[in-house]
């Protein structure tokens, strides 16, 4: 029996076309209520930073740092994209966007745009996962499209995959717009935090930590681009009302408000007050069920 609240993410296959929404319709009806829906659809627009795949607006680095002529993949062309996201969002689906590089940022808040003119202004909260490179001309549009940024903090921090496999290879200037969260706070945006599991851990007192600190329990001292750091209350925000909000079901879960489903999750202490990391669940209630406790 399913306890968490779930919405199903079809896959969004590049090689075929709008042909596929088809399907997408009929596993809509199969799950149109309960704890599981299947309204969302993924499209994964590039690949990552470490292998050079994820697309840039100017080229990636070399060793010696001089531009190469590589600006990474859009695996869908975007004009293409534009077409394909305004044809999910009239027939009322979630978009679920794959865009790391400020590049891929780009093209898909276009599609949304895109989208907002066919079919005009509607809730279906379209959000970017990942967004590790936004360019500062695109941090406002996530708010006037009503875009979500769904972001995965733990990668905000000084590791092998920062030091040697990223930062090198984007230069000083870009590899400071990594991961800014709070550019997009302040600029409106809606902030939807999660993990990215099973590629990392699911574990949220660390990715909460990461968010506020910008380093890693156990990790380097050194602080990643501090300017982008956000409060605790930020953080526990984006995991609780965000990612509430991104699935739609911020009318009935995401706080502990009168008329809300009960939800809740117990501590061993104040997060906020005391800090993430080394926080333990006491007990854990979905739907006013215990579902565990210590």
């Amino acid at each position: 029996r399913l306890r968490a609240r779930v919405i199903g993410c079809a896959w969004w296959d590049r090689t075929r076309g709008g042909e596929q929404i088809a399907g997408f319709l009929a596993r809509r009806r199969e799950a149109p209520d309960g704890r599981y829906r299947a309204t969302s659809v993924k499209i994964m627009q590039d690949g990552v930073c470490e292998n050079h795949t994820a697309a840039l607006l100017a080229p990636y680095l070399d060793g010696s740092g001089a531009p190469t002529g590589n600006r990474g993949l859009s695996f869908i062309d975007p004009e293409d994209l534009k077409g394909h996201v305004a044809a999910l969002d009239g027939q009322g689906f979630q978009v679920h966007f794959h865009a790391l590089g400020d590049r891929a940022v780009r093209e898909c808040l276009d599609a949304v745009a895109h989208a907002a003119t066919r079919n005009g202004r509607n809730d279906h909260r379209h959000h970017l996962a990942h967004i590790q490179i936004v360019d500062p001309a695109d941090i406002p549009r996530f708010a006037a499209l009503g875009a979500v940024a769904n972001a995965q903090p733990l990668w905000a921090n000084h590791d092998g995959y920062q030091d040697e496999l990223t930062i090198p290879f984007l230069g000083t200037e870009r590899s400071a717009r990594q991961y800014p969260f709070r550019s997009l706070l302040d600029a409106g945006a809606v902030l939807a935090l999660g993990s990215d599991w099973a590629v990392s851990t699911p574990d949220p007192w660390q990715i909460m930590h990461v968010a506020v600190t910008r380093t890693l329990p156990g990790g380097s001292d050194r602080v990643f681009y501090p300017e982008q750091r956000i409060t605790p209350l930020e953080a526990l925000r984006g995991y609780t009302m965000g990612s509430a909000f991104v699935n739609h079901i911020d009318d009935v879960t995401g706080s502990i408000t009168p008329g809300k489903l009960a939800d809740v999750v117990v501590t061993d202490r104040d997060p906020v007050r005391d800090g993430f990391d080394g926080t333990e669940v006491a007990l854990t209630m979905i739907g006013g069920e215990v579902v565990f406790a210590r």
